[in-house]
């Protein structure tokens, strides 16, 4: 017999989890180690704690409820994170934590006990919205940055990431990366259009993009807007110019799975009639090559070392995060397909554009995803929506997946 999980019990969690955090938009901001954040991680804790799951708390604030097998092995795990950007929407990272929650509880109301324990994860500040890196909790859980350096970080107030989690409470004594899962299966909305373009249900995700995220810094001088001569500026926003359009030309130049976005910019002193003597940036590249990912972060550099010389500029850079493309476990993704084509559900191999836990955790266990459909592609946004149905359908293909394994 097939089982099939509760989706109203599932739907009303994300409505209930939502309401946490809720701001006069229509969104959710629960930024990391808020008292937001602590509000929605006592309520999903106290639906776990009624679900029989065993808590446990790690240095860097990670939550992990755990269903005990039949025997004391390697668990099967998924999760993902209950952290918001600000103004965001309701199921980013919230839909794969309740959805693997609803997994246990459908376990429990078929008195289903399994070999390997089931894991549902929690991970801290996977957004990067206050603290940087994002995707923080999964990295130290995987040995990607020391416990040390993820605690001393500070959001823009000064406040460290220790001091807060001190503060809500959510400062664990459990050993970063104690737990080694057998496989770790993430759900996720998939915060892109593809899957509702081509009217698929599921989305097998067998690989993420690289990511490489840059803070350009520039430095010119500022001067009077009509007395100076062009040929004697040194204009801190033309160096911002430049350095957009070079990067849509790399973009153009490398093609494929390339992609390049410039998402923030700071003129000073910002003012109509002055040129600018100073301007601070962002350069997001990604590909899911890591060799032309490389290639587009060496073209880039040399256009800055360029464009430094010829307009008399300044330009200092620091990596924020630098993360190599991921190829997802086969037989993880052949799991997820096979249970899609048993429910007779569409579904299709795919690329994840963003950057999840589970491209952390693929470093120490085998790991995929499963997506499903975003409405018009939308996230990080109060209009994100995905259709009811569809997210029943994800939470059983998870079911199946977890299920299986879980007795292997």
């Amino acid at each position: 017999m097939r089982l099939s999980i509760n989706a109203a019990r599932l739907l009303g969690n994300i409505q209930k989890l939502a309401r946490v955090g809720a701001d006069e938009t229509g969104g959710t901001s629960r930024l990391a180690a808020t008292d937001a954040d602590r509000d929605g991680r006592d309520l999903v804790v106290g639906w776990m704690k009624a679900a029989g799951l065993k808590i446990s708390i790690d240095e860097i604030g990670n939550i992990f409820g755990v269903r005990e097998g039949r025997q004391d092995i390697a668990p099967i795990m998924t999760g993902s994170h209950i952290d918001t950007v600000r103004n965001g929407g309701a199921l980013d990272g919230c839909y794969g934590v309740l959805a693997g929650l609803e997994v246990v509880e459908t376990l429990n109301d078929n008195g289903i006990a399994t070999e390997r324990p089931l894991i549902v994860g929690i991970f801290t500040n996977e957004e990067g919205a206050r603290f940087q890196p994002d995707m923080m909790g999964s990295l130290v859980h995987a040995g990607g940055l020391s416990v040390e350096d993820a605690l001393a970080a500070r959001d823009r107030d000064g406040l460290s990431l220790k001091e807060e989690l001190l503060r809500i409470g959510y400062a664990g004594d459990m050993p970063c990366g104690t737990i080694k899962p057998h496989r770790f299966i993430e759900l996720h909305i998939e915060q892109g259009p593809v899957l509702e373009q081509e009217g698929i249900s599921i989305g097998v995700v067998e690989n993420l993009q690289g990511i490489s995220w840059t803070e350009v810094n520039i430095k010119g001088q500022s001067n009077h807007a009509g007395t100076t001569p062009m040929y004697l500026r040194h204009d801190a926003g033309y160096g911002v110019a430049a350095i957009t359009v070079r990067v849509r030309e790399i973009v153009k130049e490398l093609g494929g799975s390339q992609v390049g976005t410039i998402g923030k910019i700071d003129l000073g002193p910002n003012v109509i009639n002055v040129v600018p003597g100073r301007a601070h940036m962002t350069v997001d590249l990604r590909n899911t090559d890591k060799e032309l990912l490389h290639k587009s972060e060496g073209m880039f550099e040399a256009f800055l070392k360029e464009l430094g010389e010829v307009e008399g500029l300044e330009i200092s850079t620091k990596r924020l995060v630098q993360f190599d493309p991921v190829a997802f476990d086969a037989g993880v993704a052949g799991a997820i397909e096979v249970s899609a084509q048993n429910r007779g559900l569409s579904f299709k191999r795919m690329t994840s554009g963003a950057g999840h836990d589970a491209q952390m955790m693929a470093r120490i266990c085998p790991t995929a995803m499963i997506f499903v459909q975003s409405h018009n592609g939308v996230s990080h946004n109060p209009a994100e929506h995905t259709d009811d149905h569809h997210l029943e359908a994800g939470a059983n293909v998870l079911l199946d997946v977890m299920a299986e394994m879980a007795q292997a």
